[in-house]
């Protein structure tokens, strides 16, 4: 089947698009806003804008996808330091997505140098200028880390961005968790739009301190947070609430495991079930009416 007719362009609220996954059973962005997202839960929630006036940053995108999150990324820092060197790896399954996002419709979101960017690294996977050295490995995320871990790249921010837990258990274990906090640098932070307990849980047990990304102005009544930050120093982090606090002590809070980083998801969806059945921890259903969550 032909990239266009495998991905259609679908329209957010904030007037850009996203693609759906048939596989996935998900939208590859927020209803809200796929533009949106790209700014507030990863170019903003990694500090980019206070970061941008260093010589050069290092960027990890796991699940580059459209490449939006790198291109917000980008955008960020040059806006306030247009001669900031940048580096960026770039992990991603399916070569067709970021080939099918370089349509005009997408495109189009974005500044005309950042769109050269994504259109390049998409047809070539690398994209090399006078300020901007960006590589895109596909494959399965957890063997191309290891590519990362092997140059000894210490990423300055990580956009920890695939489908969710339930849909893509492989990518939010313990296991591969550690693999990705090897590629950050001591004030290094990942942002991630998932604030599960289960994908809070592997972050500590991968040696990172948790932070909230703060609810804006129009969410959803059932939202408590818009994601997780973390880092290996906390000071700099937005503390989590009392709720979500608590919500790492039920059983939503059990990670998902992988030992050898090579399970297929089946497996480990299995694996973390028989884990919560035969937990003692409190039930999230109990949580959940504690605090009055729908």
């Amino acid at each position: 089947m032909p990239d266009s007719d495998r991905w259609i362009p679908q329209l957010t609220h904030d007037g850009s698009f996203t693609f759906f996954s048939d596989e996935f059973g998900e939208a590859f962005h927020s209803r809200q806003g796929a533009k949106e997202e790209a700014f507030l839960k990863f170019a903003k929630a990694t500090d980019l804008i206070q970061k941008a006036t260093r010589n050069s940053l290092r960027l990890l995108d796991v699940c580059y996808g459209l490449g939006y999150n790198t291109a917000a990324a980008l955008e960020t820092i040059w806006a306030v330091n247009p001669a900031c060197q940048v580096e960026v790896y770039g992990l991603e399954l399916d070569e067709s997505v970021p080939n099918a996002a370089i349509i005009p419709p997408l495109l189009h979101s974005w500044s005309l140098e950042v769109q050269i960017i994504l259109q390049t690294i998409a047809q070539t996977r690398h994209c090399l200028t006078s300020h901007l050295n960006a590589t895109l490995l596909i494959g399965d995320a957890r063997k191309t880390i290891q590519q990362i871990c092997e140059l000894g790249f210490q990423a300055d921010a990580i956009f920890f961005d695939p489908f969710s837990p339930r849909r893509c258990p492989q990518l939010w274990t313990i296991e591969f968790f550690l693999q990705v906090a090897q590629c950050m640098a001591p004030d290094g932070k990942l942002a991630t739009y998932s604030r599960s307990a289960s994908v809070r849980s592997a972050i500590l047990a991968a040696g990172l301190s948790l932070g909230t990304i703060p609810l804006s102005d129009r969410h959803l009544p059932h939202e408590w947070s818009q994601g997780t930050i973390a880092a290996f120093d906390d000071r700099s982090l937005p503390p989590l609430s009392q709720m979500e606090q608590e919500h790492l002590h039920t059983r939503a809070a059990i990670p998902y495991r992988d030992p050898n980083l090579h399970d297929s998801a089946e497996v480990i969806l299995q694996r973390h079930q028989r884990e919560q059945q035969s937990s003692t921890l409190e039930s999230t259903s109990s949580w959940r009416r504690r605090w009055g969550i729908q």
